[in-house]
């Protein structure tokens, strides 16, 4: 990179290109130098790096704030290109609802209006435009409640630039600045407050009983800069670089900010039902999600030097690196522990880490990437970092019984993760104490699915050797993996021995498929039936294909046919699942991996896997092991993608189509106005162009109009395709909720009173782990009914009627139709 590139991008880093010191005043002064001295080569390009440099690097803003400020005074007409081109990139970001960055570049703007580059007023009017539309939206008669998702992010927008900029309004603009506050404040008494039903880490039966006090997110910030007010506008977490250079600031022309529209709001729902509503309401809070919900797992004492309007500066920082660096994961880590805050932060960094990796419904980006920022910033701050997240994993193991399911899932998969990344050590001995507990109590269960975990990321006897200093643990290892295969030893039915052994010889003797088919139709089904057959050839096949993952993709590509003629319908798949898991019954993860790759050969429906599950012998298991849970997860999933994938190439087609529609008619219309035009031949005047431009703009045409035909037909394949992956997953979802009501409907008539005091009586910590097991299958069950609905919510809402009509009738029990709606955030006035 040239000089002046670096020198914008590391502005505000103690580096080598800034001779190793951290003085915001040398750093903004030496890259001015350099910028200026590049304009008048570079005009364009150090526009660009720099607006690009301002959105993804924003806990930078004001060292960038102030540069533009500096810029200004030698070069206004770039510096009105800034704030046109910023205007410009507002405008398409409220269009087009990239939350990220409007809040960002309304962030910059306050920067550059500290900075004198931008008038007060003009800022002013942009908060003001923002709170009419928010206001609008809220209002019962003129707008439309169900989208007050967008009116709180704009409010929130509006808020989070006052850390950076709230003093200097108030010093200049005065009344206006007033006058905004005072609007929120009209706007905060109207709107609904946002219950965290449904979307909170930490579980809770009665959901609707959420104290009156507990402030939703909006609230809370609203909070925080009331008390900033009333502070002087005064916190320790914004750098002011812009004080400096305030002499010379004043000088500069401060430019007008052009006119910003908030898009039109959508219109209400035309039948007053709850289901239009709660539609639209999930629309809005999907494209406006919350950013972040605190945990507060750590005791406040850890935060006592941080006041509340830091803390949430601090978030924001922490968030904005996380979302903009993560394809850099060691200067993500770097530029986390770098923020430009007086204070220590390092329990805020875990616990806003930990509120991303646990953000419901879904998080930003795939836990993955948090459990590689974790094992970064663990190497970064070897000193202090590794202490607070052990931390966070005991604060997380105290309260697991309180953990949302999913949740739970993910802390399992992060932690392992995180350990065999650290030689799989931990204190195990702390944990020792859970071998007294119950086997469903879940933080047995939670340590037993850790180490089932360690077990897949490395083997069975290092994990063994890891757990030495609390060997009683070695209770909760899975067995060691090996295939339980039937036919392994001379025991047993012989006459299925010889059979397994012949099968053997043909798979070796590479006997195609259609000629197994043959065999097993007239050597093993018409003589020994179904059962026999289709024990002999699932578990031989599986054994052939056991030694690895390899081995077991070659088998069911070469071999499926054959399986798929035994098992035929849903009642021989279920068959089918349960002799793969008899197989793999040592091996949680090949028996979900086999299941998984047998749906995606057509050789089991998605159907059948549910009517599996829900079987007894794995109804038995929903408190105790995720087994079940992962085989139903991978099946819904797989489902979900492939209705999602389709409605991704439609809409791909889509633009395709609209393109050899323009192409197609263009072409036409050439050849159209060649045909029209006159040519003079051999002296004579005749229609058309010369012959050779004639049957090429023709053939132009033509192939034109065979594009435009191909692409419309691959439209409607794919469209029909959709059609049928609709109606998959509709059947899906009916007999996924059906099963659970049905499972759910006994349990929850024995265990109902006690559940519905769970939370105020039931001890589930410690040592004394009380609830009985009946509880906790239904308190667990009813964690993943929520779970489920909410993770396939977008898909669920459209066959609401459906399954109201079909599932969610009056015989359902209460406790079961809380869960689902708490999953779907439908209001509860729907409760049947």
């Amino acid at each position: 990179m040239s000089s002046w590139r670096t020198l914008v991008l590391r502005i505000g880093e103690k580096c080598p290109d800034y001779g190793g010191n951290d003085d915001f005043k040398d750093h903004i002064e030496t890259c001015f130098g350099a910028v200026r001295r590049e304009l008048e080569y570079s005009e364009d390009d150090i526009l660009v790096f720099l607006l690009q440099c301002a959105e993804q690097l924003p806990h930078k803003i004001p060292l960038y704030g102030t540069l533009v400020g500096l810029l200004n005074l030698e070069n206004e007409d770039f510096v009105t290109k800034v704030v046109e081109n910023t205007q410009a990139n507002l405008q398409a970001a409220l269009d087009s609802g990239n939350c990220d960055r409007i809040r960002v570049l309304m962030r910059f703007l306050t920067g550059l209006m500290c900075s004198k580059v931008l008038q007060p007023s003009s800022l002013v009017v942009l908060f003001e435009t923002l709170l009419s539309s928010a206001a609008t939206t809220v209002d019962d008669d003129k707008g439309n409640p169900s989208w007050q998702a967008r009116a709180d992010f704009y409010i929130t927008c509006i808020l989070s630039c006052l850390p950076w900029g709230g003093g200097e309004l108030v010093e200049q603009v005065p009344e206006e600045i007033e006058r905004v506050m005072a609007g929120i404040q009209a706007y905060m008494s109207i709107r609904r407050h946002v219950s965290d039903t449904g979307f909170s880490v930490f579980e809770d039966i009665d959901e609707s009983n959420e104290p009156d006090n507990e402030k939703d997110f909006l609230e809370d910030l609203w909070s925080r800069i009331q008390d900033l007010s009333n502070n002087g506008w005064k916190l320790d977490s914004v750098p002011r670089p812009h004080l400096s250079f305030e002499a010379q600031l004043v000088a500069g022309k401060s430019h007008d900010f052009g006119p910003i529209s908030c898009p039109d709001q959508s219109d209400p729902p035309t039948a007053l039902s709850g289901i239009a509503f709660g539609r639209q309401k999930h629309e809005a809070e999907s494209k406006y999600p919350q950013r972040i919900r605190r945990l507060n797992i750590f005791p406040s004492s850890k935060y006592e030097d941080v006041q509340p309007i830091d803390r949430f500066v601090v978030e924001e920082y922490l968030l904005d690196v996380m979302l903009f660096l993560n394809g850099c994961r060691k200067e993500c880590a770097s530029y986390m522990v770098g923020l430009p805050v007086s204070f220590r932060y390092e329990y805020l960094m875990a616990e806003t880490i930990f509120s991303q990796l646990l953000l419901l419904p879904q998080p930003p980006f795939k836990p993955m990437y948090y459990t590689l920022v974790i094992i970064d910033l663990c190497k970064s701050l070897p000193g202090a970092f590794p202490a607070v997240v052990a931390g966070a994993v005991r604060a997380l193991f105290d309260k697991i019984a309180d953990l949302d399911m999913e949740c739970r899932t993910r802390l399992i998969l992060w932690f392992s993760h995180h350990l065999s990344n650290f030689q799989f050590i931990w204190p195990w001995e702390e944990w020792a104490h859970v071998l007294d507990l119950p086997k469903w109590a879940p933080q047995r269960v939670f340590v037993q699915e850790i180490l089932e975990r360690e077990v897949r990321l490395s083997y069975w006897d290092k994990i063994k050797q890891s757990i030495e200093s609390a060997p009683v643990l070695e209770e909760l290892l899975p067995p060691k993996g090996t295939p339980n295969f039937k036919y392994s030893s001379e025991d047993g039915d012989k006459t299925e021995h010889a059979l397994s052994s012949e099968l053997i010889g043909m798979v070796k003797g590479r006997l195609s498929a259609r000629e197994i088919v043959s065999w097993v139709d007239n050597s093993v089904l018409a003589i020994h039936g179904l059962d026999i057959a289709l024990s002999v050839v699932v578990q031989t096949l599986l054994n052939i294909g056991s030694k690895s993952f390899t081995h077991l993709i070659t088998v069911l590509e070469r071999y499926g046919q054959v399986i798929s003629r035994i098992c035929s319908d849903q009642d021989k798949q279920v068959m089918l699942i349960s002799e793969v898991s008899s197989f793999w019954k040592n091996n949680a993860q090949m028996t979900a991996i086999a299941i998984d790759r047998m749906m995606g050969y057509r050789l089991i429906s998605n159907l059948a896997i549910v009517r599996w599950v829900f079987s007894p012998s794995n109804v038995n298991q929903f408190h105790i092991s995720d087994r079940p849970w992962e085989i139903l997860r991978n099946a819904v999933n797989k489902t979900y993608n492939r209705i999602s994938d389709l409605r991704k190439e439609m809409s791909s087609l889509k633009k395709s189509v609209l393109s050899a529609e323009e192409s197609a008619s263009k072409a036409r219309a050439e050849l159209s106005a060649a045909e029209s035009k006159l040519t003079l031949m051999d002296g004579e005047p005749v229609l058309g162009e010369n012959p050779v431009r004639m049957k090429r703009l023709k053939s132009q045409a033509d192939k034109a109009n065979e594009e435009e035909l191909s692409v419309r037909e691959s439209l409607e394949a794919k469209e029909a395709l959709f059609a049928q992956a609709v109606d998959e997953i509709e059947a899906l979802f009916i007999s996924l909720y059906k099963n659970f009501s049905n499972v759910l409907v006994e349990p929850l008539r024995d265990a109902y009173n006690y559940l519905m005091k769970f939370h105020s009586n039931g001890d589930r910590s410690g040592n004394d782990y009380t609830v009985g097991e009946k509880e906790q299958w239904c308190s667990s069950t009813l964690g993943y009914v929520k779970a489920f609905t909410r993770q396939y919510a977008s898909e669920i809402w459209p066959h609401v009627e459906k399954l109201d009509a079909e599932v969610l009738t009056k015989d359902v029990h209460p406790l079961f139709l809380k869960a689902f709606y708490s999953g779907l955030r439908r209001p509860t006035s729907d409760l049947v």
